[in-house]
């Protein structure tokens, strides 16, 4: 039996504005204590904003932030039980890496041989164990990050909040760092609150999503349940790749919908497979691109098949996407394949079969 984390942060119908401007409406949602939560939408939001409310860089206009059950009004910046990791890093390049990660400590009480332990417990913590003399503008980008993390970590905050801290790395190195915030996230056992724009970001490190658009939460929901049930077709198309074809429901009660879709026909689906949200468009149905299979010569379908003409091609190595018309439908769909060895990478025009399950499906409606 899995026991729910007490709350650590709590927005209760929280509202902000900039003039006329409404940048956060009405948001109440809560993150729970020890969790890796993620505040993931496009640029303009609101995610930035609702961050900076809980470090108290921002003023609410009314509603209430809690932290840690304490009402956070009239609470400034440096008295709040929270420290931040910006994108730019913010170190100071004519320090070193152990005055930088020290700088949070000038007026703490400890001795100096215990600011110095500190220090040098925070270092290996990150990862950067014998870097201490260094000097900080000496640093690669990841490193820099790094110190950052150590700076912001020393001083025990109940949650550190993460303004998109990995944006201005490379990929490679951004791939490594996300596996390093997992790592240090679950050691340390405190809340971390992320900002990000890439999806991808906030599905492999986040326990759960809260997903934004113009000042709202759309959805707040654990990685694998926004990929699969998608609560909007909104958040379908702003969550990976997701495949739309025309629908029409044909009947339905209280535990099922049954609906002919374009190119593959009438099928019935379940009641959790039925989400409310099309953006006034008529219905449709969504799917993923891996939850469609081609099937090569002499392959038996497991469930249902289609017929359709390859449009494009576009090989990764690892994976090759192929676009693939299917009969009777007017847009191609997108269809992720692995490369395994022996399995033929096909050409632009090669007729094909298609393999898909009516589990797979969700319906906007």
């Amino acid at each position: 039996m899995t026991i729910e984390k007490p709350e650590m942060i709590e927005f209760r119908d929280v509202h902000k504005y900039y003039g006329d401007y409404h940048a956060l409406r009405g948001i109440t949602a809560s993150i729970r204590a020890g969790e890796f939560f993620s505040l993931l939408g496009p640029s303009g939001c609101g995610k930035t904003t609702l961050l900076r409310t809980i470090a108290g860089f921002e003023g609410i206009s009314s509603g209430a932030v809690l932290i840690d059950g304490k009402n956070m009004a009239g609470v400034p910046a440096n008295k709040r039980p929270t420290n931040m990791v910006f994108q730019s890093y913010a170190i100071f390049p004519h320090l070193t890496v152990e005055e930088n990660v020290g700088f949070g400590l000038r007026r703490d009480p400890r001795s100096k041989d215990e600011k110095t332990r500190a220090v040098a417990e925070a270092l290996e913590m990150v990862g950067l164990k014998g870097y201490g003399k260094r000097a900080a503008h000496a640093l690669s980008g990841g490193q820099r990050q790094r110190v950052a993390l150590a700076r912001a970590l020393i001083l025990k905050p109940k949650v550190l909040l993460l303004d998109e801290p990995l944006s201005a790395l490379d990929k490679k190195i951004r791939e490594q760092m996300q596996l390093e915030l997992i790592r240090l996230q679950r050691e340390v056992g405190i809340t971390f609150v992320l900002v990000t724009h890439d999806q991808e970001e906030a599905l492999v490190m986040s326990d759960r999503i809260a997903v934004m658009f113009e000042g709202e939460i759309a959805q707040l929901a654990d990685p694998e349940t926004l990929y699969r049930r998608p609560a909007s077709r909104k958040v379908a198309d702003f969550i990976g790749t997701m495949n739309f074809l025309p629908a029409k429901v044909v009947a339905e009660d209280a535990n099922h919908t049954d609906v002919e879709v374009a190119g593959f026909g009438r099928m019935h689906l379940s009641k959790d497979q039925v989400m409310a949200g099309n953006g006034g468009e008529g219905a449709s149905v969504g799917f993923r691109p891996e939850t469609l299979t081609i099937l090569f010569d002499g392959q038996q379908p497991t469930d249902r098949e289609s017929m359709g003409t390859i449009t494009e091609v576009v090989y990764y190595g690892d994976m090759t996407y192929y676009d693939v018309k299917l009969d009777g439908t007017e847009e191609p769909m997108r269809i992720s394949m692995r490369n395994v060895f022996g399995r033929p990478v096909l050409d632009i025009g090669t007729r094909t079969r298609v393999a898909w399950s009516p589990g797979a499906l969700v319906l906007f409606r």
